[in-house]
């Protein structure tokens, strides 16, 4: 789907998480070791700027608990489409993910859906939002 032109004024790419998610906050934590020149850009689904983007898309408030957003280059991309889509970014062996890319959508998005409703039980749930380290701060906007 492409950005809607409300959301123009956003850095790309710009990946929404779940910021009290365990799991989604290592993620994003995997991003920034991996990512020196500080291309990704990151916010929390629970912030303004996260409603701002689901009203903007026209996307149910529970969207950004059952899935990630990615904003890049113009389009969105959701679940497992937008992992990848971030792990192209990344500097050495995790960028070799990116080639899964390849594979259908049919096929990744139901292995995504699982860990997505399993996430909390399995990797446990943060009593605040992650907060990044003032070297990082300039990485998440909505901060």
């Amino acid at each position: 789907m492409k950005i809607p032109a409300a959301l123009g004024d956003l850095p790309q790419p710009l990946y929404f998480f779940d910021g009290y998610c365990v799991l989604c906050s290592r993620f994003v934590a995997f991003c920034l070791m991996r990512d020196p020149e500080g291309r990704l850009k990151f916010a929390s689904a629970q912030s303004e700027l996260g409603k701002r983007v689901l009203r903007a898309l026209d996307l149910p408030g529970d969207t950004l608990d059952r899935t990630i957003l990615l904003l890049e280059g113009g389009r969105v991309y959701t679940r497992s489409t937008a992992v990848l889509r971030a792990v192209r970014h990344l500097k050495g062996p995790a960028r070799w993910l990116y080639p899964l890319i390849l594979v259908p959508k049919l096929l990744r998005d139901p292995l995504y859906e699982v860990i997505a409703r399993n996430r909390i039980r399995w990797f446990g749930r943060l009593d605040s939002c992650l907060m990044p380290s003032p070297q990082t701060r300039s990485r998440f906007i909505d901060l």
